[in-house]
């Protein structure tokens, strides 16, 4: 792109040595790279990936092993990526499948992505659900080990992204910084949702003392992209009622997704 002067902007040769470092890490088969491996992949000199490298680490998109000095991309690193592939997949197949889930369930659901040391609420049927109780839920930020959506998705992820989440979780100071340092409690209660097939919570939210609800994760070539839940209120019916009634409807939801996920070959998000 040209400015309005006629002048052609230089281009940046530290910002493209750096991409080709995060995209050496990215593609090697273990999920971890050297310095000297990076070297050899990109053809830039020891130090310079040296120093690229403790860049990216200050900004957090990478981190480093003290064991054997290899480097690793960082849970930051998905940020690079939401914008795009997740409204992708989103818009043009996540959206109509809430609808008609909505028109089963009639109570409103959310699918929500991970977002550092959050569930991100991407999309919602709250505003068309005669039962919703929250009307502006797009870009609300929930708590992982708090909610269903969540515990769903912290479940079925990989162990690398679980122990990157518990440990930005254990960093914090509020409410499930407690819980994350449990880290019995913790694996109970995940191995409690894979048990189960779904996950659920029932007012542990203390922002949300009155509100239930049921999830799934969305998967996607064996990784998640997404959970998505059904919420009631918690005095309506127990949990166990929400599961009998609406996890079918939930399940066939995923289901669809998941296929149209595999039959139009989206992209995955890099983690």
């Amino acid at each position: 792109m040209r400015p309005s002067s006629g002048a052609v902007y230089r281009h940046v040769q530290g910002l493209s040595r750096g991409l080709a470092i995060l995209h050496a890490i990215n593609l090697s088969p273990e999920g971890w790279a050297s310095i000297a491996g990076l070297a050899a992949a990109t053809g830039l000199h020891r130090t310079t990936v040296r120093r690229l490298l403790e860049t990216l680490q200050a900004e957090g998109y990478v981190r480093r092993s003290v064991s054997d000095d290899s480097y690793r991309l960082n849970q930051k690193i998905r940020q690079l990526s939401d914008g795009f592939t997740d409204d992708e997949w989103i818009s043009e197949i996540a959206n109509p499948v809430l609808g008609e889930l909505l028109q089963k369930v009639v109570w409103p659901s959310d699918l929500c992505t991970l977002d550092g040391d959050c569930m991100l609420v991407r999309e919602t049927t709250h505003r068309f659900s005669p039962l919703s109780f929250h009307r502006a839920m797009i870009r609300q930020r929930m708590p992982v080990l708090l909610t269903a959506s969540g515990r769903a998705y912290l479940a079925y992820c990989s162990d690398e992204e679980r122990r990157q989440v518990l440990r930005l979780l254990v960093a914090g100071d509020d409410e499930q910084a407690n819980f994350a340092r449990n880290r019995v409690l913790v694996e109970q209660m995940l191995e409690k949702v894979r048990r189960q097939g779904y996950s659920s919570n029932e007012g542990e939210w203390k922002q949300q003392l009155k509100i239930a609800a049921i999830a799934m994760p969305v998967r996607h070539k064996g990784n998640v992209l997404a959970s998505i839940n059904v919420v009631v209120l918690k005095k309506a019916m127990p949990i166990a009622e929400v599961a009998e009634r609406y996890l079918p409807a939930l399940q066939a939801a995923v289901v669809k997704i998941e296929t149209s996920l595999n039959e139009n070959g989206v992209p995955l998000p890099t983690k």
